[in-house]
This record gives C-alpha cells, sequence and structure tokens, in this order.
C-alpha cells in the first residue's frame, strides 16, 4: 500500500490484509532497513498516519512505540518521531568496484564527432517548434518502424545526398546503429543465415552482433581497392564503401560493380554502413552503394558522426522483402529511438539546418586532416609514420614502421603523454601477423583544444 507523508512524499508499505500494529511496525522496519526511510526522517504522526490508513489512531501508537523500544525511531517531546541515526540503512546497496582510467587529455579515439560543435541553437529551435506543432496523437506509443515525419525528410535527403534509392516505408528509424545491426543480423538468422562475411579488418564490436546469434563470422581481406569480392562467399556481407573503417580508402568502380552484380547473381545481401559518407574532403562524395541495387542492399546510416552519438538515431532503408520482418523484431524488442529526437531530426533536415551544418563540419575537418597531415610531414623523415587512406571522414590511419616502435609501445607512450587513440590490432578478424598502424580521430578534440592537442600527439608519434 502506499500512503502520503505529511511532506507531500508518497511510501510504499507492505502487508497483507488489514493492517494491525504488528503488520505496521514490521513495514516500517523494513522500509527503513532498505533506506526507503533515511536517517532523520520526520515520521507522520499518529493521528496523521492512522487517517491515511484508515486504522485506529492506537494501532498507530503501539507500532510507533515498538520502533522506538527497538531504536529504529527516536521519539523527543514536543518534537516530531524521526528515523534514528544509527540503524538507518544498516545494510547499504553497493556496486562492484570498477577500474578507474584516469582520463586522458587529448582524445584521439576515433568514430567521434567534435561534441562541443553540436549545433545547440538549431537543435533548440528544430525542438521548440516540434513540441509546439506535434499533435497529442503523436504522444502515444507510436510507429516502431519510427515516426513518418523523419521518415519522409530522411527519404529525401539520403535520395539528395547519399543517392540512396528508397522511400518512407522502406526506411527503419534505430536506436543508433548497433540495433540496426542486430535487428538485420536476427532477421536474417531467423531466415537461416549461418555465416556473415565482415571486411578485415574491421570494427570487432560490430562482428560481436551476429556471432553472439551464433552466426559464424568470416574476415575478407580488403585491399587498396576495397574488399576482395573473389573471397566474399556468404549470403551477406557487411562493407563501409565510401570509406573503410580502419583503412580509410573508398572502394573502387570495379568492386563495387563486381560486389554489386554477385549480389543479384546470387541472391546475396550487401550491408552498407555509410557511417561518414558526407564528409569526403578531396572532390564531392561518393555516393551510396545502394543506389545501384535497392533490392539487394540494406543501407545503414546515422546521426553519430554528424551530430553527437547520445542521439541515438540511425536508420535503415531496407530491401521490401526485409522492411516487415526487422519491423517486428524492432516492435518486439521495445527500444525505440526517443520520439522527440527524432521530430527535432525531421526539423532540422527540413528547415536546410542540418545540411548547413554538415558543411560547416566538412571545412573544419578538411582544415583538421591538413593541420594533421602537415604535422606529420614536419617530423623526421625516419620517424614519420605514412598516412593511408583517401581524404575523408573523421579519422586518419597511419602505417608504422615494422622496424619501429610496436603498437604496444606506441599506446604506452601516449597514455603517458596523456593521449588517447587506438591501434590497428584490435580489429583483425583473426589475430597474428598484420600491418601495424595507429588510428587516430582527429575530430574528437574540441575546436579550441586542437592545436595543443596536435602537439601532444606528434610528440607521442615521434621516436
Amino acid at each position: 500500500m502506499t500512503v502520503g507523508w505529511s511532506t507531500s512524499l508518497d511510501l510504499h508499505l507492505d502487508w497483507v490484509g488489514r493492517p494491525d500494529s504488528r503488520k505496521l511496525a514490521e513495514a516500517l522496519r523494513t522500509a527503513i532497513r532498505d533506506g526507503r526511510l533515511p536517517a532523520g526522517s520526520r515520521i507522520p504522526s499518529t493521528r496523521a498516519l492512522a487517517q491515511d490508513l484508515g486504522v485506529a489512531r492506537g494501532t498507530v501508537t503501539r507500532a510507533y512505540n515498538q520502533l522506538v523500544t527497538e531504536g529504529f525511531l527516536l521519539a523527543r517531546q514536543g518534537a516530531a518521531t524521526t528515523v534514528a541515526e544509527r540503524l538507518a540503512s544498516p545494510h547499504p546497496v553497493t556496486a562492484p568496484p570498477r577500474p578507474q582510467t584516469p582520463a586522458a587529455r587529448w582524445d584521439f579515439r576515433p568514430g567521434r564527432p567534435d561534441l562541443s560543435s553540436f549545433p545547440r541553437r538549431d537543435w533548440l529551435a528544430a525542438s521548440r517548434r516540434a513540441l509546439q506543432t506535434t499533435p497529442p496523437g503523436d504522444l502515444d506509443y507510436g510507429d516502431p518502424q519510427g515516426h513518418p515525419a523523419l521518415r519522409e525528410a530522411l527519404a529525401d535527403y539520403l535520395a539528395r545526398v547519399r543517392a540512396v534509392a528508397t522511400a518512407p516505408e522502406r526506411i527503419i528509424i534505430c536506436n543508433g546503429y548497433t540495433q540496426a545491426l542486430s535487428l538485420l543480423s536476427k532477421a536474417l538468422h531467423d531466415q537461416g543465415l549461418d555465416v556473415i562475411d565482415f571486411e578485415d579488418p574491421s570494427l570487432p564490436h560490430l562482428r560481436d552482433i551476429p556471432a553472439r546469434l551464433g552466426v559464424a563470422v568470416r574476415g575478407v581481406p580488403v585491399d587498396c581497392e576495397g574488399i576482395d569480392v573473389a573471397q566474399q562467399h556468404s549470403r551477406a556481407v557487411v562493407v563501409t564503401p565510401a570509406h573503410q573503417f580502419p583503412l580509410g580508402i573508398t572502394m573502387s568502380s570495379a568492386r563495387r560493380m563486381e560486389l554489386v552484380q554477385l549480389a543479384k547473381a546470387e541472391d546475396r545481401l550487401i550491408i552498407e554502413d555509410d557511417y561518414d559518407g558526407e564528409f569526403r574532403f578531396d572532390r564531392q562524395p561518393i555516393g551510396s552503394l545502394q543506389g545501384m541495387a535497392p533490392n539487394h542492399i540494406a543501407y545503414a546510416g546515422t546521426a553519430s558522426k554528424t551530430l553527437a552519438p547520445a542521439l541515438r538515431l540511425a536508420w535503415l532503408a531496407l530491401p521490401p522483402q526485409l522492411v516487415e520482418p526487422v519491423r517486428t523484431l524492432k516492435e518486439h524488442s521495445g527500444l525505440h529511438a526517443p520520439l522527440f529526437e527524432q521530430l527535432a531530426m525531421a526539423e532540422l533536415i527540413r528547415s536546410g539546418a542540418y545540411d548547413q551544418h554538415v558543411r560547416r563540419s566538412r571545412a573544419v575537418y578538411r582544415r583538421r586532416r591538413e593541420l594533421l597531415r602537415d604535422a606529420l610531414g614536419s617530423m623526421r623523415a625516419n620517424h614519420r609514420p605514412y598516412p593511408a587512406g583517401i581524404s575523408a571522414g573523421l579519422h586518419i590511419t597511419l602505417q608504422l614502421d615494422p622496424e619501429g616502435p610496436t603498437e604496444r609501445e606506441v599506446l604506452v607512450r601516449a597514455r603517458k603523454h596523456s593521449v588517447e587513440l587506438e591501434v590497428l590490432g584490435p580489429y583483425w578478424t583473426v589475430p597474428g601477423e598484420h600491418p601495424p598502424g595507429v588510428v587516430i580521430g582527429y575530430a574528437a578534440p574540441a575546436e579550441h583544444a586542437f592545436r595543443p592537442a596536435l602537439e601532444a600527439l606528434v610528440t607521442v608519434l615521434q621516436r
């Protein structure tokens, strides 16, 4: 039963049947032990609690007297009865200790935008418009596929900017790319998929998603033209054609055509992770792979790189045969993207503010990449790591000299100088001998801190 305290707070007290003084004393005793009535809490008067519970005042008085005798309550003449200090919360709930690693001063982890550049004013204006115009009915549970306003805005945006051939009814809004890949993996596994291919190297935590479902994961080598299609044999493959992560190369036209033709001929599925396709600096961004074969490619995009990961907004543009299976899985998962973030994102796209923010960010990240390359170029030749990949995205991969410091030695030196970065080793599908490298996320430092962060990075990379 929940009762109202004189402080206007509510407290749940448990008992079976009509309360008597014994049951009431035990319920209060449990609330004190659990910490729901902390030390020093004021207890209602006997008259007030009796009225709340619908019992005789004497029942409450006897319960209070018993708890005072036991030391759970403290009663003073002319003062309110309170919870005694010495017996309050005798068994606090504590979480197991977690190892604490001091935060690095300079953050160059890949996959993160400059969070200090989040367009707060534009987002606030878009949120305000969404709040003012959203009808009450939209505040219901809603469509698990995502709000129609965002799906319509994305269909237009993706067609215009990324050459994606889709429609609102084929788009599903997800709670981040991790959920998008999880839903796809489960839908394919339910249809009998037992093996899936990933680029090698690729993100290990993404490979773990289908692996946890019992789907075997194969690594397919990546060279300077992208994934080696001749070694791609599974019914499904996950690729990052616009800007391979982590090597940073783009899939060549010949490989793109070869991969699409194979998918069409053998009824395979390509999962295109277009995580940072808007950020190409040396030329106009290359269009999506999906536009070449909309019925054989599941396109995935996200706001994590253009805006912020905390928004938990990602989207799938699916072949028709996958829409309903993925939608059903999402409905049952209960993990839906938050409504007002969806509506604000739709407003941001429709108003043009999203395009403007992406253009501003593109200019900033282009300049940062140039500053990074200049800084590397100024290093002594025998100390200089070699940048790989195209001029695009939010990261750059540096090839280390096999005769120079190891990846582990670079990490140790980075920690010594309070620099956080990543190395290539964990990205390979199969452990073993692989070309050593360092993955630098140059978008992560705040704008005002980029130059000193860059100086610290060069100090780490200088042998």
